[in-house]
């Protein structure tokens, strides 16, 4: 094919990404159809105008379901709040649309199963925002646990914290309701289980515990409301062997973008840090008692780095993994391999992140 038309829903943090990674995917990669960005849809239509005009699309509406609809478009990106995932991507996948939704897959399970299924039936490539994956330093570890370079994994630590919600004082919103899932568990921890899928596959027993550091947030009203989610999520996990730990925090202070994931072997140990997302550790038995972990910096050897810059250490950024996630997506829409996580890969990290939650809701361990 040597064109695609692409219709966007929402156009905030993530749909800028989206349009970002839908204008640059043809100049990085030079190996995929040219994207016609056809059809934005907002809220409002004033907004969605300007939003259209902003990221080159060719028109706009207020009404999202006319876009599912659009016979020109082909390929949607869904970039709504949690809530709305679930009947948008079916609806597009009903009208025959491939689709690009963001994580997480949908607030409740039954929800996300619906997803699966329609994904199946209508036979189009369904795929999930988890653009951390598509780091070449996340694959160049991947391939260094294929080579075993660090001998058998027997342990993984992995975190993400941020503090956008970390001041008490910032006032209430949407994700500290209830309606948006169970917090930073399927806000933040299905970031680190991606990860885990890729490297390792799906946890098949946890353990967790869950908190709210802040009970109630001030309303615009001058008010307080109870805040209704966990920003703190603590999981011990089994998998294949492998013991595991898994710590989520949206309010730690000092932290901004942090996946944090150390690996022990038997015969060396890898640690990679998303703050510093251009540099992996490792570590290797045997290098003598003062010896410690040498760094590896991103560079034109670990795929697809050489497609954005040509020489090592000047490193690459969160848009351009979108990028990257697009031409594997467009990729999988091709009949190629793509890398990436398919609505079937997607409802096991949903099916993972519900156990999780009853695990806490129980206080005992769960098998998936």
């Amino acid at each position: 094919m040597d064109t695609i038309g692409v219709g966007l829903i929402g156009t905030g943090y993530m749909g800028k990404c989206h349009a970002l990674a839908w204008n640059a995917v043809l100049p990085v990669f030079g190996d995929c159809p040219r994207p016609r960005l056809v059809g934005l849809a907002e809220v409002d239509a004033d907004l969605a105008r300007s939003r259209a005009h902003q990221f080159g699309f060719e028109r706009s509406t207020a009404d999202w379901r006319s876009l599912i609809t659009d016979r020109e478009i082909e390929v949607v990106s869904i970039t709504t709040p949690n809530a709305f995932h679930a009947e948008m991507a079916v609806a597009a996948l009903e009208a025959g649309k491939h689709v690009w939704c963001e994580k997480p897959m949908a607030v409740g399970f039954a929800d996300a199963t619906r997803m699966a299924d329609a994904a199946r039936k209508s036979g189009k490539v369904a795929i999930l925002g988890y653009n951390y994956i598509q780091n070449p330093l996340i694959r160049q570890i991947g391939h260094m646990i294929d080579e075993r370079e660090i001998g058998e994994i027997n342990h993984v630590r992995i975190e993400m914290d941020e503090d956008f919600m970390a001041d008490p004082d910032a006032l209430f919103y949407w994700k500290s309701e209830a309606s948006s899932g169970y917090g930073a568990l399927d806000d933040f921890a299905v970031h680190p289980l991606s990860i885990l899928q890729v490297l390792f596959g799906t946890p098949t027993r946890v353990f967790a515990h869950m908190s709210r550091p802040y009970d109630d947030r001030p309303t615009q009203d001058g008010g307080r409301r109870r805040v209704e989610t966990f920003d703190i999520a603590n999981v011990l996990f089994e998998l294949g062997g492998i013991s595991g730990v898994l710590a989520v925090n949206r309010s730690a202070w000092g932290r901004k973008g942090r996946i944090a994931i150390q690996i022990f072997g038997s015969t060396g140990s890898i640690v990679y840090d998303q703050e510093r997302m251009n540099e992996l550790q490792i570590y290797k038995a045997g290098q003598g008692a003062q010896s410690g972990y040498t760094t590896i910096l991103a560079g034109p050897g670990h795929f697809p780095y050489d497609r954005f810059i040509p020489a090592p250490g000047h490193g690459l950024g969160f848009n351009d993994l979108k990028a990257i996630e697009c031409r594997e997506l467009l990729s999988a829409i091709e009949g190629r391999e793509g890398r990436v996580v398919d609505f079937d890969a997607g409802l096991e990290i949903e099916r993972c992140v519900h156990a999780t939650a009853q695990s806490h809701a129980e206080q005992r361990w769960i098998d998936l």
